[in-house]
């Protein structure tokens, strides 16, 4: 299992539809997630900057490289566009953050 942690940045005045929309997350899509071993999975966000952080564990890294293509993921960006930074294929702007300390 490896624990994935990423930064993205949502639009001034969107937190509140940004958390209603993730409230009402697809249950296709939450199959999808948990199907390719995606657990523990938390989004934070950081009301004075608009920084969303994102945490995750995946049993298999690489599947991750995957999601993209898979058309569930596609129509998620595609919705959440409008309330976040985003690629010019709608994937939301993310970064990923390095691992500096882990107490389990």
């Amino acid at each position: 299992m490896k624990r994935i942690a990423f930064k993205m940045k949502l639009l001034p005045g969107c937190a509140e539809e940004y958390k209603k929309r993730h409230d009402e997350i697809w249950p296709r899509l939450v199959f999808l997630l948990k199907e390719v071993g995606i657990s523990e999975y938390s989004i934070f966000l950081d009301e004075e900057t608009n920084i969303l952080f994102g945490v995750l564990n995946a049993e298999d890294v690489d599947v991750l490289d995957k999601l993209p293509q898979q058309d569930i993921m596609q129509e998620w960006w595609k919705y959440m566009s409008d309330l976040m930074e985003t690629n010019a294929d709608n994937s939301p702007v993310s970064k990923p953050l390095r691992d500096v300390f882990y107490l389990p």
